[in-house]
């Protein structure tokens, strides 16, 4: 009954958020300048984690006065919304997040840059927009491992996209997303298999104590990723991420 409650006053207020934000895409953004985006972006996305009743702890630090290329592990749609409130970031997303209800409007309006799988031009075309992207000095999300996981380990990685930032010479910094309940790791706020979207926005309204570790790793350095090469880089910042989300893991293998 509790969480049926909470479920219902955090709904209308997200509802409210929605209109908002909706609003600003449409009759704000065309008018606002980059700057002014950028603000909005960030306290909207702020704004969201309040009404979900989701706690953004940072660890370490984030690269906020110039281009870079943040690559994260991918665990559900809010993702994007936790690290847009930490700086606000253009993401590079698979075109199937476009057709989302309501979701997917406003991280198109946001600025998030979308692939379509299967074609051939399209990793050329997404990375000439995430040129423009570091040219103006702004930050790119990237998830490389293509969908989401359980939270409890990273998927291999597609390199492609990280041949945009070392052709401009670009720093690379990996992330690492943690979900918890209550101090714990948890799995349920993942949105993955067959869940609906509404499922999981249910299970995330009704949920108490949640918290999203937001962990900001070893910056490499574009030197560094030019020497290497993308692969190599992104096995890199693969490595980086595993060992805080599932350090055991990495323990065992080594």
């Amino acid at each position: 009954m509790i969480s049926l409650f909470r479920f219902s006053w955090r709904a209308v207020v997200l509802i409210v958020w929605v209109v908002v934000g909706l609003l600003s895409v449409g009759l704000l953004f065309p008018v606002l300048r980059p700057g002014g985006r950028r603000v909005m972006v960030l306290r909207m996305s702020r704004l969201l984690m309040c009404i979900c009743g989701v706690r953004v702890i940072a660890h370490g630090q984030a690269v906020q006065d110039r281009a870079v290329l943040y690559v994260s592990n991918h665990v559900s749609w809010l993702d994007i919304f936790v690290i847009n409130s930490v700086r606000c970031t253009s993401f590079i997303a698979k075109s199937d997040i476009r057709r989302w209800p309501v979701i997917g409007w406003l991280v198109a309006g946001a600025g998030t840059v979308f692939i379509e799988r299967g074609q051939r031009r399209a990793i050329q075309v997404v990375s000439q927009q995430m040129a423009s992207c570091f040219e103006r000095g702004d930050a790119v999300g990237l998830f490389p491992e293509g969908t989401t996981s359980t939270g409890m380990d990273v998927r291999p990685f597609h390199a492609s996209l990280f041949e945009a930032a070392i052709a401009l010479n670009v720093d690379i910094q990996p992330m690492a997303l943690l979900f918890e309940q209550a101090g714990q790791r948890s799995e349920r706020f993942a949105f993955v298999g067959e869940q609906s979207l509404v499922a999981n926005i249910w299970v995330l309204l009704s949920a108490r104590k949640v918290s999203v570790h937001c962990h900001f790793l070893d910056l490499i350095p574009a030197q560094s990723c030019t020497e290497w090469g993308r692969s190599q880089t992104a096995q890199n910042a693969r490595e980086q991420i595993r060992a805080v989300v599932c350090p055991e893991a990495v323990t065992v293998e080594a």
